[in-house]
């Protein structure tokens, strides 16, 4: 992972620091120790500073706790989690996949800002009972604040804060179509992210003394996350609309076993630019019965092309999966992504080979359907 630092696994799940995070990190380390300072000036040499490192610590194990709430929940569905990473704004959980109902999808969601509400209420609870006091009292409660802070920014509602995925949700619920929900979360983040680029602008320009320049980088860094957000949502919903028989490529490679290796040499190999170097092999009936690479002739004596066929030397298909015409591209897609394939076959309902499908088809058929060539890629890809 580009930018990440990985540092362990967590309940199995990998964890990554981003380098954004110690520069975090020191700059929190010196904000809070300046601080514990200035209002405790008993404290001796470097002990300010040391506390500020530890409630910084503290303060990411707490953003660290509130991601693993979602994950836990997440991996209680079945959905599994790719990664666990800390950056400059937060942390992140890497879903392996959406949750298959809105109310999952609203339980995951969920799950984070509960967590980071039920340590606000420990941390508090322990300040209000315990016997603390001084430096170590002033840093309890910080964290118990901050916890809160981090539970009610997270919990507004636009992507791609959870507060987004809980709004994402509850749409879906509605309107029953997922897509309706990613792109309404979507358009309000981007909502939130331009009041908080505004409020930044304001604040660097004196116009308000609400805001800074913290601002107007969360505002930025919600705004680009909700745009990507909405042109999923967008692609998706495309994509769901159209089958895998609406993605075959031009011009499949496809040719019959009983062909010879001389008439498949001269039709469709030599005969002007070929593309393909693999060919899908059909039987009389049309159905997929093995595949034939285009180097595979070389293999063989030309002398003898003429009385071999295609059948005579082709492979077993292997590891060319085939998906139903009727299946929705979206889907195909999602295969594709997830068991790293470049290419599948597409087959009618009787069985015969309909055609092949790649990735690049998938792009072309979206780019002549008007649709952002940057989010085609990124879904295709």
């Amino acid at each position: 992972m580009n930018g990440n630092l990985r540092v362990g696994n967590l309940f199995g799940i990998p964890f990554y620091v981003n380098f954004s995070w110690f520069l975090v990190l020191a700059l929190m380390t010196w904000n809070y120790g300046s601080g514990l300072a200035q209002g405790f000036p008993a404290l001796p040499g470097l002990t300010p500073w040391l506390l500020g490192l530890t409630a910084a610590l503290l303060l990411f194990a707490s953003v660290l706790a509130h991601e693993l709430g979602h994950s836990f929940v997440a991996l209680s569905q079945g959905v599994g989690v790719n990664s666990i990473t800390l950056f400059l704004f937060g942390g992140l959980a890497a879903l392996e996949k959406e949750s298959d109902t809105p109310k999952g999808a609203f339980a995951v969601a969920i799950a984070g800002p509960a967590v980071s509400l039920a340590l606000f209420v420990a941390l508090f609870t322990a300040g209000a009972v315990l016997p603390l006091s001084g430096a170590v009292a002033a840093v309890v409660g910080l964290l118990a604040y901050i916890n809160l802070a981090l539970a009610l920014f997270n919990l507004l509602p636009g992507l791609p804060l959870d507060g987004g995925n809980v709004l994402k949700a509850l749409v879906w619920q509605v309107t029953g179509d997922p897509y309706k929900g990613l792109a309404f979360a979507s358009r309000a983040g981007q909502l939130i992210g331009w009041l908080g680029v505004s409020l930044g602008v304001a604040s660097l320009l004196g116009l308000t003394t609400f805001g800074s320049v913290w601002t107007l980088l969360v505002g930025w860094f919600l705004l680009q996350n909700a745009n990507r957000s909405a042109q999923s949502a967008t692609v998706q919903a495309a994509l769901n609309d159209l089958t895998a028989a609406d993605a075959i490529a031009v011009n499949s490679p496809i040719v019959a076993a009983d062909v010879s290796l001389r008439a498949f040499a001269d039709d469709l190999v030599l005969a002007g630019q070929n593309p393909w170097r693999r060919f899908l092999v059909v039987d009389d009936e049309g159905r997929l019965v093995g595949t034939l690479p285009v180097d595979r002739l070389q293999d063989i004596n030309r002398e003898f092309w003429a009385e071999t066929s295609v059948g005579d030397v082709m492979i077993t298909p292997g590891d060319l999966v085939t998906v139903p015409a009727h299946q929705s591209l979206l889907a195909v897609v999602e295969m594709l992504e997830q068991q790293k394939l470049s290419a599948l076959a597409v087959v009618r309902d009787n069985g015969s080979l309909l055609g092949l499908l790649e990735k690049g088809s998938i792009r072309d058929l979206l780019q002549k359907s008007a649709q952002p060539v940057q989010s085609v890629q990124a879904a295709a890809s």
